[in-house]
């Protein structure tokens, strides 16, 4: 499906189909192997814990965080949580796990600007009619290739991989997201999340949880650089959900309203 938008007399034409203490976290068991790193039991890479379960030591807040059973816990409103200790590293990979209480929206925020691991109950918030603003997806860019979140209520596992232009996301031991933005394949969504504010080029971000407005807890937070040597390639067989009609008319609003905003 095309969506042409006018702006300043450009024609814009979007096609839409679709103190640091070292952790061993858990081995993954891989149902996609393609492109991502191999990791065991035996063969774990060395992580930097990121929250040791206790105190808020290297992270920022409002006063509306607090910590429930080794968690953090968004208990009312105030603002995000962000990690001050470190920059985002260029090359990366992030394991947490995330939980959700009915109809919560909140992400993970790992580049400058609008670029988001969403973190959505997908049944009961109307972001879920949208692939490309559900669970695990790149919000506003990527949908995943599926839904493989658990009901709310229950934790589920994640990753972030980034190695120079590849973005993996991972949910509950799937790689559920796997694609290169230097792709011109992708290319119209790279540019719908440049609409919103997000450039995937750019690095040394803060990393950040959000506070959207609903309960939302995360635990387990660590991460680990990628050496040089340590391939991440795209999928080739990558294929994000695709869109419904009314949450791709819904989306196309959105946009236009972004881009009458923007041209103020």
């Amino acid at each position: 499906m095309k969506l042409t938008l006018v702006r300043s007399g450009v024609i814009l034409l979007f096609v839409f189909s679709t103190s640091v203490v070292r952790a061993q976290p858990p081995a993954i068991q891989q149902k996609d192997t393609e492109g991502a790193a191999k990791t065991s039991s035996n063969e774990e890479p060395e992580f930097t814990q990121l929250f040791d379960g206790r105190t808020f030591d290297g992270w920022r807040h409002g006063g509306n965080w607090i910590i429930q059973d080794g968690a953090f816990y968004r208990s009312e409103s105030g603002g995000s949580l962000t990690f001050t200790r470190a920059k985002v590293p260029d090359d990366f990979e992030l394991r947490f796990e995330w939980k959700v209480s009915k109809g919560c929206n909140s992400g993970v925020y790992y580049r400058p600007g609008q670029v988001e691991y969403q973190v959505l109950d997908n049944q009961h918030s109307s972001y879920g009619e949208n692939p490309r603003q559900s669970a695990a997806s790149l919000f506003f860019c990527m949908a995943p290739s599926k839904d493989a979140t658990k009901p709310f209520g229950e934790w589920n596992t994640a990753r972030i991989v980034c190695k120079g232009t590849v973005i993996q996301h991972w949910l509950n031991e799937e790689k559920v997201l796997d694609f290169d933005y230097a792709d011109p394949r992708w290319a119209p969504m790279v540019h719908l999340l440049a609409i919103r504010g997000g450039d995937l080029s750019g690095r040394g971000g803060e990393l950040w949880l959000q506070d959207h407005g609903q309960p939302v807890w995360f635990r387990k937070l660590a991460w680990r650089e990628i050496p040089e040597d340590e391939p991440v390639v795209a999928s080739a067989t990558f294929r994000p959900l695709p869109i419904p009609s009314a949450a791709l008319e819904k989306e196309r609003e959105r946009v236009k309203r972004m881009l009458q905003e923007q041209a103020k």
